[in-house]
Formats: C-alpha cells, structure tokens, sequence
C-alpha cells in the first residue's frame, strides 16, 4: 500500500474544494443551521419544568456530536460520488492504484472535512449558546472516535451499495444518519423504545456513546457500566468498519470480473 499514492487522492479533493468554493456549503452551512435550530430549540424546552441539568448542554452536545458522525459519512460518500459523476473512477482503476489506496484517500478526506465541520459547530454553539464542548472533560475523545469509526463505516458501506446499482443508489445514503438516530438514543434515551427496538440499539455503537454522555452530564459522575459501554462501542465500530471494508474490496472485484466497472459512469448507469 503505498501511501504517495493515498495522499494524492486526498490533495485531488482539496483542489476540488479550492477550484469550487461552493463545496463547502454542503460542508458547512447546513451544520450551522442545525446547530443554530436545535440550540434556540434545546434553549426554549430548558426553561420549561423544572429541569435539574442543562437542557442545551446535554441536548446541543448530542447534536454536535451526532452531526459529526453524520459529516464523516456524508464526506466518504460525497468524495466517492464525487469521482462517478466525472466519470473519473475506471481512470483510477486503471492506473497502479490499489482499491484500499483509494478508499484510505476518501478516508483522509472525510476525516479533515469532518473534524473542520466540528470546530465550526462548536464555535458556532460555543458563541450562540455559551456551549463548552469540554464539558465533560477529555472523555469526549473515546467518544468521538468510536463515532468517527462507525461514521467511516458507514460511509463506506454506502460507497460500497452505490459502487454495487449504481449511481441511483445515491439516495440510499442520506436517510441512513436519520434512521439510525431512532436507535442511536442521540435525542432522548434508549429506554424510551419498545423492548424490540432496545435490542436493535444494543448493535449500534453510537447508542453506548450517547447513553454514556447523557449519563455523564445529568449526574455529574461516571455511569456503573462506563468501561463497557467504550469497549462495546469502540469494538463493534471496529467490526463494522472491517466488515465494510471487505464489502467495498468484494463489490469491486466483483465489477472487475463482470466487466461493471468499464461501464460505470453516470450516464451508463
């Protein structure tokens, strides 16, 4: 694996964000925006009852949080997407550079995109809201990891489902984050769902995540069940990455023996 051949795929994608400055909308602005609704929302629910902890920290620090994963995946799926609409991915193939190379250039992408969306957020809800993303100290980076692991999953697995039918399947991809934040506990928790749905939870590293915050923050000290929670979620994202990852390799040496990859272009498609 060599990694001059990664790195190139990494700088293709910033020069594609410095000749169009327009990407960075999709990056951006809608984060902005959903930090800016869900704070005056988290603000207004905070001054109802008689809450015993910060609606908004707890409530605004799973949006950021959830946001962030959600960036991870998206810029995973937009940089794959990105090389079919130019019909640019059978010159890649072409070429000495290997399927892993490829997937750890979109990898890098997504990774710098995803942690530049986050300190905007943060800034944002930091300047808004007086929201402090420390608030509960450096235990927020085993969080964030296991949500970028899982994130770059994700996006790889849809990568892979697009790679598989097509460039229509790019549909596929954005409801995913709003699916899985049913399960994921990210706005309210997981004892809320039914019995069955709970079950579902449990394979869901992001739902260890957030029921390991929320816990955090309402009680000021750490849950019983802490160092399982992180091992749980930070295995199982592993696991789901690897799986992914083979399902991309698997999907593509599947259209190399079907003749697929020759046709895949937007137009074909």
């Amino acid at each position: 694996m060599s990694l001059s051949r990664t790195l190139a795929i990494f700088v293709r994608q910033l020069f594609l964000l410095k000749s169009n400055p327009t990407r960075l909308v999709s990056i951006f602005l809608w984060l902005i925006i959903d930090i800016i609704q869900w704070g005056f929302i988290s603000k207004y629910l905070g001054s109802l009852g008689q809450a015993t902890f910060g609606y908004v920290t707890v409530a605004l620090g799973a949006i950021i949080l959830w946001e962030f994963m959600g960036r991870i995946e998206n810029g995973i799926m937009m940089a794959f997407l990105e090389d079919v609409w130019s019909q640019n991915l059978i010159n890649f193939f072409a070429s000495p550079l290997k399927v892993r190379e490829y997937l750890g250039g979109l990898i890098l992408t997504s990774i710098t995109t995803g942690l530049a969306a986050f300190l905007a957020m943060v800034a944002v809800a930091g300047a808004a809201f007086g929201y402090h993303v420390l608030r509960i100290g450096f235990l927020l980076l085993p969080f964030m990891l296991i949500l970028l692991l899982f994130g770059i999953a994700m996006g790889i697995f849809v990568s892979a489902l697009i790679f598989r039918l097509g460039p229509s399947a790019e549909w596929l991809g954005w409801p995913i984050p709003l699916v899985l934040s049913i399960f994921a506990g990210v706005y309210y928790p997981v004892s809320t769902l039914p019995a069955t749905l709970q079950t579902c939870a449990k394979l869901i590293p992001p739902a260890y995540v957030f029921e390991t915050c929320r816990a955090v923050l309402a009680h000021g000290t750490l849950p019983v069940d802490f160092a399982w929670n992180l091992l749980a979620g930070a295995l199982l994202s592993l696991a789901y990455l690897v799986a992914t990852s083979l399902l991309f390799v698997g999907v593509y040496r599947k259209n190399l023996e079907s003749g697929t990859i020759a046709r895949f272009n937007a137009e074909a498609l």
